[in-house]
């Protein structure tokens, strides 16, 4: 596996280059929805799961990436709004290397399928 500081990942990729990026690079995969959400549907495999509810939220995404802010991290959401949103807001606080993934878990209109509907590895939401 090559140094992660040393990848530049694209502003956006589809759910598969998300998955294929997480086993080439480490990429950090945050699905950043709600507890209830993810009970729903299940998260994808690997990722961390961290609703941005507050100011902590650039606190906890240093930590997962203890600290490197050019490690490559992508945000995943239900359709890829959410996720945008948050991908501009870690940007302005110095992160550079954040990818949205465009289509989210379920995808919807316009969007496109989404990470479960491409068949995407999902593992059930376990709380705590």
């Amino acid at each position: 596996m090559t140094t992660s500081s040393a990848i530049t990942i694209p502003e956006r990729v589809h759910p598969q280059e998300a998955l294929k990026l997480m086993q080439d690079v480490g990429l950090v995969l945050v699905d950043i929805r709600t507890a209830p959400e993810w009970m729903r549907s299940g998260v994808a495999k690997g990722a961390v799961t961290l609703t941005p509810t507050g100011p902590e939220f650039v606190d906890d995404i240093a930590r997962l990436l203890d600290g490197d802010k050019t490690r490559p991290v992508g945000l995943i959401c239900a359709s890829g709004n959410r996720s945008a949103h948050a991908q501009r807001f870690l940007q302005a606080q110095g992160f550079t290397n954040v990818a949205n993934v465009v289509e989210g878990m379920t995808g919807g209109a316009g969007a496109g399928p989404g990470w479960i509907l491409r068949g995407l590895p999902t593992v059930p939401y376990h709380h705590g």
